[in-house]
């Protein structure tokens, strides 16, 4: 049997009219005629979209003058229309959109807590989340102060518990709930037949018929027709193992009660009897009235669904109109008073980035001349300093320099520093590799040992202008270094390259570096430059035979 439920009905909530002024009693009475014709709708002629649409009316008006309670009332309405009409989902989201209107902490909204709680504890067992319906039951039982509501909420608890075959926790529901003078006669006769229905369902030798008559006795008296449907179904299911003539009859006459009283969902449950405690023949046609019967309610409960939807996006839509055309007119109104302001903020605007313009362009150009500052020191430090450093060691270490070679070299890095604020084109070299032994063999002294291998013309053919530019001054800048700080006597340049990277390692016998490396001016400009060529550098530092540094980068796919 599908659980029993009773939905308080909201119309207990009385709308009272407010007397601040003649304006707002106007508004009031006609937020009062859409609230009451709701209300007639929906008890009186049961024509539950009318009622819907009324309900969403009167909460637009609601919301007009911030009266929270009246808008969740509204929702409140809507969503048990939408729960009793199968819309399980959207029961649910009008009954948590009535949440945000309605404030625990004020008595006033209790009644309607307790209600909206109610439906969304309908809604999620009818959309088989039982977990989330025993925690919105409770929080009705919360709200409650009508103990006849309360009975009802604690009914409808049981009865999951009853579903989900938890039938002793159902038990210690009910049994309390039949003492419970309260109760009134259709309550008492409800639980009294879950009661007896659990019990039978937990030991199946127990005889439930007496009390289910007993119920049924007092739901005759009391012409309660849903209680009538649920006294017969349930004989019908027992009795029908062990009296098929008996449980054929209660079917037969919960079949015609839910007929003659029109509903739906009592047909299919009685159908559903028949179909089990019928002849074979006789079971074929009920199941073909149970299948017709259940998609015809299927596409009822669709179309009733589109239906609600429908009326909310209409008045969603008249709404957003009415808001455009008050947007329209409020626009007009202040127009020239926008023009007067924009056209102040417009030349406020241009000032600020006038002056902020010329701030950055001051900024940028201040920062043009430190970076051409730091670029024609790095260049002075690359190529005069470096250049004539290594001319000096010449000059120191190699008496029998030949002096035209001298004097060109001294004239080559006069040009040089002549032309150092200038970015003059690389120009290509023929014999790259003399090039890179002459520099590392110009630091070979007697104190001072430089071994060369693996610099041959064929290592460089693939490697770009600039990389090789910056190679040399990489090269110059460790050997300068060196000479200056390692106190080696022994120095050694590899050269080795595969299909897509140059390796060169460095290694002397000098006093290396202790600890963690510190960025001078040299090492800096040298990590610079592998940075530059998208390579990598590493510096084995620690070791007591000197220092030992790797570096690599990609070589060009050019030939």
């Amino acid at each position: 049997m599908k659980r029993l439920i009773l939905i308080p009905l909201l119309s207990l909530f009385i709308f009272s009219c407010s007397k601040d002024s003649p304006h707002k009693k106007e508004v009031k009475q006609i937020d009062s005629v859409f609230y009451n014709t709701a209300f007639k709708f929906k008890d009186t002629l049961k024509a539950y979209d009318s009622a819907y649409y009324y309900f969403n009316k009167a909460k637009d008006v609601f919301l007009q003058q911030k009266d929270s309670l009246g808008a969740g009332k509204c929702l409140i309405q809507m969503a048990i229309i939408s729960t009793d009409k199968g819309d399980f989902f959207g029961g649910q989201e009008l009954s948590l959109n009535a949440l945000s209107y309605l404030n625990e902490n004020n008595e006033k909204h209790h009644a309607a807590l307790k209600s909206n709680f109610n439906n969304l504890g309908i809604a999620t067992s009818r959309a088989n989340d039982d977990k989330n319906a025993l925690k919105f039951y409770s929080l009705a039982i919360k709200y409650s102060d009508n103990p006849s509501d309360t009975w009802t909420y604690k009914n409808n608890i049981g009865n999951i518990y009853k579903d989900n075959k938890e039938y002793k926790k159902a038990l210690e529901i009910f049994e309390p709930l039949l003492k419970d003078s309260s109760a009134n006669e259709i309550q008492y006769a409800r639980t009294l037949t879950n009661f007896s229905v659990t019990k039978w369902l937990l030991n199946v030798n127990y005889n439930p018929v007496p009390n289910l008559l007993k119920a049924l006795h007092i739901r005759e008296k009391e012409n309660d027709i849903s209680g009538l449907n649920s006294s017969y179904t349930h004989l019908s299911s027992y009795y029908r193992k062990n009296k098929p003539d008996s449980a054929l009859f209660y079917a037969k006459i919960a079949y015609l009660t839910s007929k003659k009283n029109q509903n739906p969902d009592d047909q299919l449950l009685a159908l559903k009897e028949l179909i089990k405690s019928s002849p074979a023949k006789q079971s074929l046609q009920y199941f073909d009235k149970f299948e017709s019967l259940d998609d015809s309610l299927i596409l009822a409960r669709n179309k009733d669904k589109n239906q609600f939807a429908v009326i909310r996006y209409d008045a969603e839509k008249h709404k957003a109109e009415s808001l455009k055309l008050q947007k329209d007119n409020t626009e007009k109104t202040y127009q020239i008073i926008f023009l007067a302001a924009g056209s102040a903020v417009l030349l406020i605007a241009g000032t600020f980035w006038y002056r902020k313009r010329k701030q950055r362009l001051e900024m940028e150009k201040e920062n043009a001349i430190k970076e051409s500052r730091l670029k024609t020191s790095k260049k002075v430090h690359d190529v005069v300093a470096n250049g004539l450093y290594r001319v000096m060691n010449k000059i120191e270490y190699q008496p029998e320099l030949d002096k035209e070679v001298l004097l060109d070299e001294i004239e080559d890095l006069y040009e040089k520093s002549r032309d150092i604020s200038y970015e003059k084109p690389l120009a290509p070299t023929a014999h790259f590799h003399q090039k890179i032994a002459s520099l590392i063999y110009s630091f070979n002294t007697d104190q001072i040992e430089v071994h060369l291998m693996g610099n041959t013309a064929a290592l460089w053919n693939k490697v770009e202008l600039t990389a090789k530019d910056e190679v040399i001054h990489i090269l110059q800048e460790l050997l300068v270094n060196m000479r200056k700080h390692s106190q080696a006597s022994e120095v050694t340049l590899q050269f080795t390259k595969t299909e897509h990277e140059l390796h060169i390692i460095y290694e002397d016998n000098g006093i290396g570096i202790k600890g963690e490396v510190k960025s001078n001016n040299g090492l800096r400009n040298t990590e610079t430059r592998i940075k530059n060529l998208n390579g990598q550098i590493t510096f084995e530092t620690g070791s007591e035979k000197g220092l030992r540094i790797n570096f690599s980068f990609p070589v060009s796919s050019k030939t």
